[in-house]
């Protein structure tokens, strides 16, 4: 009886142990799903993220109109209509290169015109850098602190656009990504050759 006593003495510390098992397998549950839920955080977080970030892009302008709006006529006189508008576009800051291609069927920016009487959603155009950081070379992007001159030909739009005195129509810039550049101008009482739009 005396030896059975002493093999039940010990037995509060094989207990201890049991509890710190099964405590340690609670732990390892817990850090498990912890570790499950904080990675199901930070995906989403990443995608809300790269939404926020593609949201600023299709909301934020990458251009600007620099200057003048300039409207050209062959000829002056109260019935006369303008032939071309004239304005100059540089890279709003922090925005991305803007390809101005302009060889027919390869224009990746579109210029759109309306007024109270015609809407046309693809009318000519072509550009000319007048500031050019590519030291010569053939490169077609508006980037960072360049400035193009863009030239809107009215009078070879399909259908022809016919814009004559004091008429208020607007130019859509439209680029493959970001805002839509909107701009919109009057023409004068009488039609000039040269014009400076307000």
């Amino acid at each position: 009886m005396q030896k059975i006593s002493k093999l039940h003495r010990n037995e509060s510390g094989q207990a201890a142990l049991e509890n710190a098992i099964i405590l340690i397998a609670f732990i390892v549950v817990a850090s498990v799903f912890a570790f499950t839920i904080l990675s199901a955080g930070s995906s989403s977080t990443e995608k809300g993220e790269q939404a926020i970030y593609e949201g600023l892009e299709s909301v934020q302008s990458s251009m600007n109109v620099k200057g003048a709006v300039i409207a050209t006529a062959a000829d002056a006189g109260p019935d006369k209509t303008v032939v071309d508008v004239v304005f100059t576009l540089a890279l709003a800051g922090g925005g991305e290169p803007v390809d101005l291609t302009t060889v027919e069927g390869k224009q990746t920016v579109v210029i759109g015109y309306r007024d109270g009487e015609t809407f046309n959603a693809n009318v000519p155009w072509e550009n000319m850098f007048i500031v050019n950081n590519d030291n010569g070379t053939a490169d077609t992007l508006l980037e960072e602190g360049e400035l193009a001159e863009v030239t809107v030909h009215l009078s070879a739009a399909d259908p022809a656009v016919t814009l004559g005195a004091n008429t208020e129509f607007t130019l859509e810039v439209k680029p493959p990504t970001g805002a839509v550049l909107t701009f919109t101008r009057t023409t004068p009482a009488s039609v000039e050759k040269v014009m400076e739009l307000r």
